[in-house]
């Protein structure tokens, strides 16, 4: 597998070192900066997508039962400790709890604090206190929180069909 890598990177060397004369650009202009990604779920771009501002406003319009098809970019927050099933988002004043359309795919578990992308369905939902609970465990929390949650919350909560979190360069 190295040498694979090895021979790709030495040929893109290659074809990049051409003695082609172009005219020359002026310092002033930015440089595009590729960002790559680990893709979980469908295949998802990391173009139009809308900032946890924007997608605050949009939750801020929804009713139960309203959803919404939107692609916007968060922190996580946390991420289920079992299997990495569900994660929440922080999105300033609240948090959206995410969960995979069809429980198709899980998300690692140590991605807390980290920048991504989600792609799917907004709504909004009145949580039960067994879920709340159910979530709460999953998340690792005390018995004592657990045992604090008495009462339903309405909830911000998104069903991706997509993620992409950015890949961390390896030194």
């Amino acid at each position: 597998m190295k040498k694979i890598l090895f021979l790709f990177a030495l040929s893109f060397a290659i074809l990049g070192c051409k003695n082609e004369k172009s005219e020359e650009t002026p310092l002033v202009e930015a440089e595009e900066i590729a960002i790559n990604y680990q893709t979980f779920g469908d295949k998802i771009s990391d173009e139009n997508v809308l900032s946890k501002s924007e997608m605050m406003d949009k939750y801020k319009s929804l009713k139960p039962g309203d959803t919404v098809n939107v692609k916007f970019t968060a922190t996580v927050k946390d991420v289920c400790q079992k299997k990495g099933c569900w994660m929440n988002l922080e999105m300033g004043e609240q948090e959206a709890m995410v969960r995979f359309k069809d429980y198709g795919f899980f998300m690692p578990k140590d991605i807390a604090g980290q920048e991504i992308i989600v792609n799917g369905k907004a709504y909004v939902e009145e949580m039960s206190v067994e879920d709340q609970r159910h979530y709460a465990e999953d998340g690792g929390k005390s018995v004592e929180e657990i045992a604090a949650i008495t009462a339903p919350k309405r909830t911000l909560a998104f069903e991706a069909d997509g993620v992409l979190i950015p890949e961390v360069e390896k030194q």
